[in-house]
């Protein structure tokens, strides 16, 4: 069982950037693929970017291509997404996830999911 907690988020202006990062517990969380994904008001959960278990692969949705990062450090056992020059379609509630298929772009392969964090951009 792996347990995942978000925190970083905020309201920011559109310009701005802000890191989230995600602890997972157990140490075990090396072994998982992580994943950021977020929904906004009224819509589907969307991918945003995914990591692999040793970091050596990322995955990025096309609108975060360029502007976020995703990133991890299994010694603490945390996963952070550092997010550049935020917009107005930024805001969501931002989930971090985890599973062992791969760092995929579907929300199905995932098996463990923290609470979410608000992000908040104003134009």
């Amino acid at each position: 069982q792996v347990q995942l907690v978000e925190s970083g988020g905020g309201l920011v202006q559109a310009g701005d950037s802000l890191r989230l990062s995600c602890a997972a517990s157990p140490p075990t969380f090396r072994f998982y693929d992580a994943g950021w994904f977020r929904q906004a008001p009224g819509k589907e959960r969307e991918f945003v970017a995914a990591i692999s278990k040793t970091g050596s692969n990322t995955n990025y949705a096309g609108s975060a291509q360029g502007r976020f990062t995703i990133s991890r450090d299994n010694a603490k056992n945390t996963v952070q997404l550092q997010m550049n020059s935020l917009s107005a379609e930024d805001t969501a509630v931002y989930y971090c996830a985890a599973g062992i298929k791969g760092p995929g772009t579907l929300a199905n392969r995932y098996n463990y999911w923290g609470q979410g964090t608000q992000v908040t951009v104003s134009s």
